[in-house]
């Protein structure tokens, strides 16, 4: 193993205590706590970062709503200069992308590579997206029927004002860019809270906010761990909660955001559908059907994780995915030759080795992987079950690990029904060569997205969200912006 050395100032990040960004300055927590990121490859403390609490929470909101308020720096901000720093931004990023890499595979054990080269032009190329749109935010003039009287009656889309931002561990840079970025776009400030177990990329994005020249308070970041969630949705003068995590904690968020009414768009679980038919290019299928199942180590909300395929290919499909999975290679996160890091946590290594068990136990077969590498840090083999029933475990949760269960099916109906046997609606797939068949099923899925003969192509362009428990609202693209925004009627008697 040949682990990439740090860059000089990613060293002198991770050993320099990392603090709260409130009102445009760095501070402790009031209480002065802390708590250890840890390295998932090798479970030693990669950074020491101030933990917010409720009075963090606090100051951190109080921040947000000043550099709101009529008068402020922020509010002064045009739309054109609000694009103007987004886009340099985006500059900013990618000049420093390396560095951005190396803090995240310390921090989450996502590989190296796949960061720099994946989520940090991600998160780039959604700075120059979204700065397109700050100048087109637009209303709209409406005719008003009256025989007596005239008027003129326009829309104008406007921020909400105070934004709270909850994101996962999975894909920490991009899912604060997912937050922050349409949401100053709109002209909204914003007080982020990062997952505890990756909160290193959100802080460093702040100092670059701070370079870039983005007013004091429009952006406050405030790791820490349930109680400052708590408190931030709870929070009467939050005017909207943007999250993206379990459907668990999605729903409580649900229940504290009824204090003040404020808005709440919510990305949440995915237990995902892959169904290949017989007629799919079944190399092309199984291919993508690992890429589905395996991605980001498994730890990604719209992974292909229930494999459906036609009983006369199945026994080619599940060879042809078991064969791949056992040769990804699992490794440190700054080792170049690494294809699939480590799990983010001990406790995320925990709940999927218990998912393998339980899987065993309740009578799956084991095609490949199944168990950990190593002694050190919290790898595991990518894993693929068949003799798998809808009532087993491993087959309804989301397990969130690179574990693939694979099922038979006979009919189109059966296929369907199948897939939709869920509470979740993220995402869903389809692989067939009749052009018919992938759209007629593929209109027939409960998902937010559905991937016809692919998976994981994705566009800063197009909306991102879920049916039934996996959501409500959508993000990115146009439709994403509008959640940031609310509609006002004027009317005026000429």
């Amino acid at each position: 193993m040949t682990e990439t050395a740090l860059l000089p100032q990613v060293a002198d990040f991770l050993r320099s205590p990392r603090r709260l960004l409130i009102d445009g300055e760095w501070r402790d927590a009031a209480d002065g706590r802390t708590f250890s990121s840890i390295d998932p490859g090798t479970e030693a403390v990669a950074a020491t970062v101030a933990q917010a609490g409720v009075a963090d929470i606090d100051a951190a909101v109080a921040a947000a709503r000043r550099a709101f308020e009529d008068g402020s720096d922020w509010s002064r901000f045009t739309p054109r200069r609000r694009a103007r720093l987004l886009w340099q931004m985006a500059d900013l990023l990618e000049s420093r992308a390396e560095e951005f890499a190396q803090i995240e595979a310390v921090d989450s054990g996502k590989p190296f590579a796949a960061v720099r080269d994946g989520d940090v032009q991600t998160a780039a190329e959604l700075f120059r997206y979204f700065a397109g749109w700050a100048t087109k935010i637009e209303g709209t003039t409406v005719p008003m029927s009256s025989e007596i009287r005239q008027f003129h009656a326009y829309t104008r889309r406007e921020p909400v004002g105070v934004v709270a931002g909850i994101v996962p561990w999975n894909f920490p840079l991009v899912m604060a860019c997912f937050k922050i970025i349409p949401a100053l776009t709109a002209g909204n400030t914003m007080i982020l809270k990062p997952a505890e177990q990756t909160p290193l990329t959100a802080l460093r994005l702040g100092e670059l906010f701070l370079e870039a020249g983005l007013p004091a308070g429009v952006l406050n970041i405030v790791p820490g761990f349930g109680d400052a969630g708590a408190a931030l949705s709870a929070h009467r003068d939050v005017d909207k909660v943007a999250f993206t995590g379990s459907t668990e904690t999605g729903k409580k968020i649900v229940a504290a955001a009824g204090g003040n009414l404020k808005k709440v768009s919510l990305e949440l679980g995915g237990k995902a559908p892959n169904l290949v038919f017989a007629d799919a290019d079944i190399e092309a299928a199984i291919v993508g059907s690992a890429h589905a199942a395996f991605f980001n180590q498994g730890q990604c909300c719209v992974n292909g994780s229930r494999l459906y395929v036609q009983r006369g290919v199945f026994d080619e499909v599940v060879a042809g995915i078991s064969a791949i999975a056992g040769d990804i290679a699992v490794g440190a996160a700054l080792d170049p030759a690494t294809e699939m890091g480590p799990l983010v946590s001990d406790e995320q290594y925990t709940k999927v080795m218990g998912y393998l068990t339980a899987g065993r136990e309740a009578g799956a077969t084991v095609a490949a992987g199944g168990d950990r590498v190593g002694d050190r840090g919290y790898f595991v083999r990518p894993t693929v079950f068949t003799d798998v029933t809808e009532d087993m475990s491993i087959q309804r949760d989301e397990i969130f690990g690179p574990v693939v269960t694979a099922v038979p099916f006979d009919t189109e109906e059966q296929a369907i029904a199948l897939a939709n046997n869920t509470r979740y609606g993220l995402a869903a797939g389809v692989w067939s060569r009749d052009i018919g068949t992938a759209h007629r099923v593929g209109a027939r899925l409960r998902a937010g997205t559905v991937w016809l003969n692919t998976w994981h192509a994705d566009d800063v362009t197009l909306p991102r969200g879920g049916y039934k428990e996996s959501g409500w609202g959508r993000e990115l693209g146009a439709f994403g912006l509008d959640d940031y925004t609310q509609l006002k009627t004027v009317i005026a008697e000429l």
